[in-house]
């Protein structure tokens, strides 16, 4: 209705423009919409340099406000990323803790692939052990979970993009979230993918205008709402809509984790050899590198 009246002020030219984008908007397909969603997902780790703080806590309600039942648990990261493959769909990144002191150099390689035949690959160091250690994708027969993301309640498959060929997925309704304009849309993992998830479906609120996801709700076998993704702080960064906070409520354990993204950098120039095992067993190589990556932003 909205933007009928403004045809009305400004002409029909504008009215024609509006129409032919709403009808496009209206003709696309639940994975057109996905798709357009995790290429601007992919665009915050291309050539980048991150900043993030992760803060985790036991969560309560008070005044129908949600809230920390105690001190959040508060770890800062330094993350680097390249797209690479086909159409640099795929991505390789490093994740290492900066504070607190106890924890730092605890690191992350993950590989991401969009390909459905490709699993990811994703290698955890401790550096209190002093080694590495490789997360296997989960799966039904020897029973895995996902990895848990530095203690927070995301985990590796929380992270994933692409292989949406193992889903079906569905367009429920059109309604609103958060105030915006949004696709509610449904995925169920095919008979392959459901040996590797926890999540028996997923249903995701695309905002409309910004192709950006403001909310996930999580379901096990039995149809119980297990986890909750709520992103904020929208903001545009390098011409793509980014949400910088994002929220995993645990619905099972009542403990969520907030995910904010402090700085995003792009066009960095990330050297190969970085995006390695070395980078996560190597202290001098890594802070050498990591210094040389910090000059080029600071």
């Amino acid at each position: 209705m909205k933007q009928f009246y403004q045809c009305l002020r400004s002409g029909a030219l504008l009215c024609a423009l509006l129409t032919v984008t709403n009808s496009a908007l209206a003709q696309m397909s639940a994975r057109e919409i996905l798709e357009k969603v995790e290429d601007a997902q992919r665009t915050t780790t291309d050539s980048a340099f991150n900043r993030i703080q992760l803060s985790s806590c036991q969560f309560g309600v008070r005044d129908n406000q949600i809230t920390c039942a105690e001190r959040p648990r508060v770890k800062a990261l330094e993350s680097v990323g390249i797209n690479f493959g086909p159409e640099n769909k795929d991505t390789r990144s490093v994740s290492v803790v900066t504070e607190p002191p106890a924890e730092k150099g605890i690191g992350m390689l993950s590989v991401t692939y969009d390909d459905s035949d490709q699993d990811n690959e994703t290698w955890l160091y401790l550096s209190a052990l002093g080694t590495v250690k490789r997360i296997a994708s989960g799966n039904s027969d020897d029973d895995t979970e996902p990895a848990s993301i530095f203690g927070s309640e995301f985990t590796t498959e929380d992270q994933d993009t692409g292989k949406l060929d193992e889903y079906a997925l569905t367009i429920l309704e059109e309604t609103i979230e958060s105030g915006r304009e949004v696709w509610k849309i449904e995925s169920i993992p095919n008979e392959e993918r459901a040996r590797k998830t926890r999540y028996a479906r997923t249903v995701q609120y695309i905002d409309k205008e910004r192709f950006v996801l403001l909310r996930a709700d999580m379901y096990d076998q039995h149809d119980r709402e297990v986890k909750r993704l709520i992103a904020s702080r929208v903001e545009l960064v390098n011409d793509v809509w980014v949400a910088r906070s994002l929220t995993m409520m645990n619905l099972v354990s009542n403990r969520l984790s907030n995910m904010a993204i402090l700085e995003i950098n792009t066009g960095i120039e990330v050297p190969e050899d970085f995006l390695t095992q070395r980078t996560l067993t190597d202290v001098a190589f890594r802070e050498t590198e990591l210094q040389k990556l910090r000059e080029q932003i600071d």
